[in-house]
This record gives structure tokens, C-alpha cells and sequence, in this order.
């Protein structure tokens, strides 16, 4: 038997492992006879359609449990370590890490940097395969994982050894190839360095890496975040308005190589370029699928869709009320035309969008899912807010009504003495929070990885 104590945090309602009557604190210690390595292992085993369940209860007296079910059909158990195993940390350093760039002084869990390919194919982290051991390899080959998630940054061995900090780096590349030839689906991810893999190395970054597609299937590039918490580390510039409208020519002629080739547009600038070069986000079609939604890759455009379809299907009517809407700088335009879109059916609503500057982080930082509680403190007190404040989840750390400055949401709400109305990210729900009852309403926490660049880790 092995040693590790799988511990149950709550079962779903409904559930196989409700009619057990299994119960938070029990503890799951073999299936079919066989310890419980990780979440990979109990996934894989509970796809059998018999099964039984060795269990120790809270009280120590151990039982097993018999079960017959659809081979697909889940047991409904949430355990308090989601991985059932030890994190991974990350082994590099990157030029770029966002965590390096965190003041002193915040809570311990937010400078942990996980390079964990589990938490690919569970929560769509990207990894940068250092961290993979050709067991590892061979285990998402074996079972046919898919799909794993990708940190690139650059196909130049050396200089990824460079950008990462790490000698290995280059030889990792190699992991690739055994995916690819395996057809493991993977999305691959840049985060763009002025004057270090851009230009000459991003092109032939892209020349090397539309060789995987498609089963390579998407490419995301992203600007690197700078904050003003760069003492000591690799002297890194902001790109311009110039560059990125070189790094979208870039891009937008290797999109029409693929998509004639494959069929696929393959490599997708995030929003932050468009912005940053005064050009218009592309039309829906090119987002093929929105594949790097998380890495900000249509958002603006996808949430502008959402909101017009959510309108389209409402009726309209003379309610009057003010709604405050607090977010980054960098999408604050494009909130502003959503509740536009809003108010050509309901035109007695008024509304002012409030875009928070980043003083906390520094003002290069426009994203939302980087701002802090006292930065919407002290940004919205003086501020008449109206009937509704609405802010979007990506602000709060996952799984807490917290920001990253360890504020809560009662908190601000308190000392703004307004009730706030966290919006989930989709475009519905930005309609719904500013026309609907807001109780009840359901939050969706965003995730910060490690591997994107600051300036895209969270929504924009």
C-alpha cells in the first residue's frame, strides 16, 4: 500500500460518492487494489466500470466500497489537493517570470512558481518541459493526454537557455518531437522580450515551430509585463506603438501561410498588440476557436460578441439607475462600447467606466487581473459610484473573494459603502450584472500562471 492519504474535501451533490455516504474527511487509499499516485492515476482508474474503493474514515476504521458504473461516469469526490500529489516547482528563471517582479512583504503562496504539467491538462497552465521527466513524457504519451500546454519563448536552444535560466532549457525542445510524433495535441505560448526573441528570432521561432502543426494546433504571443519591481533583474524594455505594429505584420503574414497550408491560423497576437498599435482587434473567424482565450487572445473581441448577442435577446425597457464599472486600463474602451450596447435598449441607464491606473505594481501594468484592493480604494472613494459597482473576477485570486493585496471584497465594499458585484467573465454576465437581481450570483475565480508575461497573467 502506498503511503499517500488521498483526503476528501467534499463530494458533489448527487453523486456516486454521495449515495456512499462518503464524507469530507474520509480518505480514499486504493482503487482496484492499487495505491493512488496522483490525479492522473485516479482518473484513469475510475474510467473501469467496476470498482472498489478502499476507504479509511475519519475515525481510522477502514471499509471498501463496491461500484458499478458507466465507464465515464465520475464519482463526484473533490479532495483538498487537487493534483493528489506535491506541487512541482519550477526549476527556472526566467528573464520574464512575473513572480520575480512582486514586491516583498505579500502572502507566501503568491511567490510560488509551479511548472507542473498536471496542472496543463487540469487547469491549462503553460509549462516549459524543464520540469518533465521522460517517465513524465512517456506516461501522457502512454495514456494519450491532451492537450499539453507549451511555454516556448523561443526555438533557439541557446537562447531559451538564456531566457529561462536554465542550461536544459534548449534540450527540453527535444520533448516536443516525442509529442508530436506521438500526436499529442499541444498550444504553444511566446512571451515577447524586446531586442531578445523578437524580430529575426521570432521569425524563426515561427518557422520552427509551424513544423508541429497542427498538431500543434495554436501560438499565442504575448508582450512581457513590466512592473516597477525590476531591481536586480534582466534589463528588460516596453515595446511601442512601432514594434507592435511590426510584431502584428509578423504575425498576420505567417497566420495566411498557415491557414493556406492547414487550414488554420496557427499563430494569434493577444489583444495587448492591437491596442498598443492603434489596430482594429480581427474579425471572429480568425481566433480559430478562441484556442488562447486564456492568454488573452480574443477576449475583447469575444466579450464584444457575447454582450450583443445577450442584448439581442432581451426586450428593452425605461429602468433608470447609474452603474460604475471599475477595470484596467487596458480594456476600459471596450467595456465602455459594451455598455453602450447595453444602453441602446435600455436608454435610461447611465453608466461611467472607471479605468484603474496600476500604482501598486507600476503604471505599465494595465491588465485587470492585476489590480489590487487599495488601488480601487483609493481610486473610487472620492468617485460618486452610482447604484451598482461592478468589477470583474479576475481582480480576486483564485478561489477567494480576495485580491492580491490580501483585501477582501467585503473590505473595499466597506470602505466605499457600496455592495459589489463581482462579473464573471463571459459577455452574459456583464449584461446580467448591470440588469438583474445581483443576489445569488455565481463567481468565477481567475488563475494567474506563472509562465505568461505580467502584463497578460489574468484577463484583461
Amino acid at each position: 500500500m502506498s503511503d499517500k492519504v488521498h483526503v476528501i474535501q467534499e463530494t458533489e451533490p448527487g453523486s456516486i460518492a454521495e449515495e456512499l455516504g462518503l464524507e469530507p474527511g474520509d480518505a480514499i487509499l486504493e482503487i482496484n487494489g492499487q495505491p493512488i499516485e496522483d490525479v492522473f492515476d485516479y482518473r484513469l482508474m475510475c474510467q473501469e466500470e467496476y470498482l472498489e474503493l478502499l476507504v479509511r474514515g475519519a475515525d481510522g476504521d477502514e471499509a471498501i466500497f463496491e461500484v458499478e458504473k458507466d465507464d465515464d461516469e465520475d464519482l463526484g469526490i473533490v479532495f483538498e489537493n487537487g493534483l493528489m500529489d506535491d506541487y512541482r516547482s519550477c526549476s527556472n528563471h526566467c528573464m520574464f517570470c512575473f513572480i520575480d517582479q512582486m514586491p516583498p512583504g505579500m502572502r507566501e503562496t503568491l511567490y510560488f512558481k509551479d511548472d507542473d504539467s498536471r496542472l496543463s491538462f487540469l487547469q491549462g497552465n503553460y509549462v516549459t518541459l524543464t520540469n518533465m521527466s521522460q517517465e513524465d513524457i512517456d506516461r501522457v504519451i502512454k495514456y494519450h493526454l491532451s492537450p499539453i500546454n507549451v511555454s516556448f519563448q523561443a526555438m533557439n536552444p541557446k537562447l531559451r537557455c538564456k531566457m529561462l535560466h536554465n542550461r536544459f532549457a534548449g534540450d527540453a525542445l527535444k520533448k516536443v518531437d516525442q509529442l508530436y510524433e506521438a500526436g499529442i495535441t499541444m498550444n504553444g505560448q511566446i512571451v515577447l522580450c524586446k531586442g531578445v526573441n523578437d524580430g529575426e528570432e521570432l521569425e524563426y521561432s515561427l518557422q520552427e515551430m509551424a513544423k508541429y502543426a497542427p498538431v500543434l494546433q495554436s501560438v499565442s504571443v504575448v508582450p512581457v509585463g513590466l512592473t516597477k519591481f525590476r531591481d536586480g533583474l534582466y534589463p528588460l524594455e516596453s515595446f511601442t506603438k512601432e514594434d507592435a505594429k511590426a510584431v502584428l505584420e509578423q504575425i498576420h503574414r505567417w497566420q495566411k501561410i498557415m491557414y493556406e497550408k492547414h487550414g488554420i491560423h496557427f499563430i494569434h497576437a493577444s489583444d495587448e498588440w492591437y491596442i498598443l498599435a492603434g489596430e482594429k482587434l480581427p474579425e471572429e473567424g480568425r481566433y480559430d476557436g478562441y484556442l488562447q482565450l486564456e492568454n488573452g487572445v480574443g477576449m475583447l473581441r469575444l466579450l464584444d460578441t457575447e454582450v450583443r448577442e445577450a442584448v439581442a435577446n432581451r426586450d428593452g425597457d425605461d429602468r433608470s439607475y447609474h452603474v460604475t464599472v471599475a477595470t484596467g486600463r487596458l480594456a476600459a474602451p471596450y467595456i465602455e462600447k459594451c455598455m453602450e450596447t447595453i444602453r441602446e435598449k435600455y436608454p435610461k441607464i447611465t453608466f461611467e467606466v472607471i479605468a484603474i491606473k496600476n500604482n501598486f505594481f507600476g503604471e505599465k501594468i494595465t491588465v485587470s487581473g492585476l489590480i489590487t484592493g487599495q488601488d480601487l480604494t483609493e481610486q473610487l472613494s472620492d468617485r460618486k459610484l452610482g447604484d451598482r459597482l461592478l468589477i470583474p473576477c479576475n481582480m480576486l485570486r483564485s478561489g477567494e473573494n480576495v485580491f492580491l493585496d490580501d483585501i477582501t471584497v467585503t473590505e473595499l465594499s466597506e470602505k466605499l459603502g457600496r455592495e459589489i458585484i463581482v462579473v464573471d467573465p463571459a459577455g452574459a454576465d456583464l449584461v446580467s450584472a448591470v440588469l438583474d437581481s445581483t443576489e445569488n450570483k455565481k463567481q468565477i475565480r481567475r488563475q494567474m500562471y506563472e509562465q505568461t508575461g505580467s502584463g497578460n497573467s489574468g484577463q484583461a
